[in-house]
């Protein structure tokens, strides 16, 4: 009887093993198409952020382009004009210009070319400009309107606050003014 029993264990070994084998390869078969399922969600990231970059790039020219129009024709410049009349045409003139560069600022950070902390210096630069401060001050009704809690809006405020940080500073060293809010 003892010589029966063990060829039984062999067998009962060698089945056994020959399962673990196929739950072994069925788990790699499983693991490899979870594997490619995470590349192939992946690659549609990364394709959804370059079509959304590549708009942002579009509607930023469109945006320089209007704007360019407006400052060279002032006939053009009357369509969005909603600064006080009784602000003189040049400094309107200023005031679109201005923008741009506050926009093309911003447009670097949503496409994320700038993060936030970067976005805080190059705006901390910009904004040494008194036209850029005037600007900023003319335009606070066109900001009044957005929806707080956007992007546009939340960048408004740390604007805000840095030009706060900025005429409240008791040193001459502005690059050192202020901190940026973490996002």
């Amino acid at each position: 009887m003892a010589t029966r029993k063990f060829p039984m264990r062999r067998l009962r070994t060698a089945a056994a093993a020959l399962m673990l084998s196929a739950a072994t390869v069925t788990l790699a078969a499983r693991q490899r198409r979870l594997e490619e399922t995470r590349l192939k969600e992946r690659r549609l990231e990364l394709e959804e952020l370059g079509s959304r970059r590549r708009a942002l790039a579009h509607q930023q020219r469109m945006h320089w382009e209007l704007l360019a129009k407006a400052i060279d024709d002032p006939s053009l410049a009357a369509v969005i004009d909603t600064y006080d009349k009784s602000i003189p045409a040049e400094k309107r003139r200023q005031f679109f210009y201005a923008n741009a560069w506050y926009v093309n600022a911003y447009h670097l950070y949503r496409a994320g070319i700038l993060d936030q902390e970067e976005l805080y210096g190059h705006l901390r630069e910009i904004f040494q400009s008194p036209v850029l401060r005037e600007y900023w001050e003319a335009s606070k009704a066109q900001r009044a309107t957005l929806k707080s809690s956007s992007d546009e809006a939340r960048i408004g405020r740390m604007v805000d606050g840095l030009i706060r940080d900025l005429d409240e500073a008791d040193t001459d060293e502005w690059w050192v003014v202020g901190n940026p809010p973490s996002e």
